[in-house]
């Protein structure tokens, strides 16, 4: 992935509402969801979220497919795991991370930096 895509959909998500469709998307699966299913799971108007789901799909994050009338929108999985992947390419300089338990670092702690006195 290159950091121009990172940074695109890094700032397609910082942004609460589109968080939430994005989120409600992965939970949703690869079946995906229509507008008018998201707007009532979350609560958003039709043109705010039209205006979320054009940013997340110009980011890669989603993907629209026509299915008869309706739109089905899905998380773009591939594009989130690049995503994550590139984020975390560089851990622990490059030596491959320990197994974890969940919510435990991969990564040894660094050893702390003294503060300096002033």
């Amino acid at each position: 992935m290159e950091e121009q895509d990172v940074i695109r959909a890094l700032a397609a998500l910082a942004q609460s509402a589109r968080l939430q469709v994005f989120r409600a998307l992965v939970v949703a699966g690869p079946e995906g969801l229509t507008p008018g299913a998201l707007g009532e799971t979350l609560g958003l108007p039709a043109s705010t979220l039209s205006f979320h789901l054009k940013e997340l799909t110009q980011a890669g994050l989603v993907t629209p497919e026509r299915a008869g009338r309706n739109l089905i929108y899905r998380a773009g999985f591939e594009r989130m795991q690049g995503l994550l992947t590139y984020l975390t390419d560089n851990c622990c300089a490059g030596a491959p991370c320990a197994p974890t338990t969940a919510g435990a670092l991969c990564c040894p702690t660094p050893p702390s930096i003294p503060k300096k006195e002033p």
